[in-house]
Formats: C-alpha cells, structure tokens, sequence
C-alpha cells in the first residue's frame, strides 16, 4: 500500500485545533490529510488488509478529535496522534478478539524465560521493510500484536500484558515465538531467492 504524500507541508496549530473543536469541516479535513499521512502505516501493521487498516484509521482519528477537549498545554501533537492511534488499535482488538482462548502454553515463567531468548538473523539485513512487515502480517493475530508493540512500538511485557490482558511471560512468549516465526520465514525467503538467482 502506497501512502500519499502531502502537497503541502501542514503545521499543526493551536489555532487549528481550536478550528478541529469548533467543527470546522476544512480544518477536520486538513487534519484528517495529516494524521493520515503520520498514522496509516501503523495501522497497516496491526491490520491484514488495506480495508481494515483504513476503518482502524477512522476509528481512532475520531478518538483524536474527542480527545483534543482534554488537551491542556503545549503537546508534541506527533507523539500524541500516535499514542492514541495505537491506543485505538489495542482497545479494537481487545474488542474483536477473544484471544484468551488462543493462548494454550503454559505460564511457566521459567519455560517461557528459556523460550523468549532474542534471535538474530542476517536474512532482515537483505530484505526490505516491506518484506519484513509482509512476514509479520503472516504471524497469528495476538503474536504479532505483541511483536509490533514490543519490537516497533517500544512497550514493556508489562505493559503489553496490562493491554491485551495477559502475564508478562505470555507476552514474552508471544514475541519468542513471533521472532522463531520470522527467523523461518526469512530464511525460507532467502532460500527461495538465492535458488532464483541461481
């Protein structure tokens, strides 16, 4: 998916946002351009398709416009736009996915510590983001929402557990798995190529 570039750089005001309040529909739409430049590709990473990413969007840019009511001082609008974004995205799948049910390891804490041992792989260094981003996709749902929160968004397993309602050991191994996942689908990748260009 191809996100469209702005035609113009917009700078996010206080006067802008005080437009956004009082239902200014071209200050919404400016705003909309903008968030959704900045936003979209984190909502592609927690989406499977461009459809869904999209209502994601939608979603949590209406939280953006309800939230700016309890806006108090000057904010880093960017990392603002984001954190609730992100929010939007954790609150939907809490909603959507009755994940519990999925989690069938045990929360030995002492297996999943031996599980979640990080990985390194050479494959990422040859494949672009797109690639990787594809792969990830590929994972199972709860999988790589923690792998996204985790690698990508910088949450804790403390944090991650309190979001989607499961133990820091869980967490840690949802993303040992998603990182043994990876490993194998970016190795059978680079397999697949190498033969190709034989």
């Amino acid at each position: 998916m191809k996100i469209r570039s702005l035609k113009k750089t917009i700078e996010i005001t206080p006067e802008l946002i005080c437009s956004c309040l009082e239902d200014d529909r071209k200050a919404i739409n400016t705003l909309y351009e903008y968030c959704f430049h900045l936003l979209m590709p984190v909502c592609f990473r927690y989406n499977k398709n461009e459809e869904d990413a999209r209502a994601s969007y939608n979603n949590g840019f209406i939280k953006i416009l309800k939230g700016f009511e309890k806006l108090n001082g000057e904010v880093n609008y960017n990392a603002w736009f984001r954190r609730i974004m992100v929010n939007s995205l954790i609150d939907e799948y809490r909603k959507n996915k009755k994940y519990n049910d999925r989690v069938t390891k045990s929360d030995n804490e002492r297996e999943l510590d031996y599980y979640s041992v990080g990985t390194v792989n050479d494959a990422e260094s040859n494949l672009g983001c797109e690639n990787i981003f594809a792969l990830i996709k590929e994972l199972p749902e709860t999988t790589s929402a923690v792998f996204n929160l985790y690698v990508i968004d910088g949450y804790s397993h403390k944090e991650i557990g309190a979001m989607l309602g499961m133990s820091d050991g869980t967490s840690k191994w949802h993303l040992s798995t998603a990182r043994k996942l990876l490993r194998e689908k970016l190795e059978n990748l680079e397999n697949r190529t190498k033969r190709m260009v034989i």
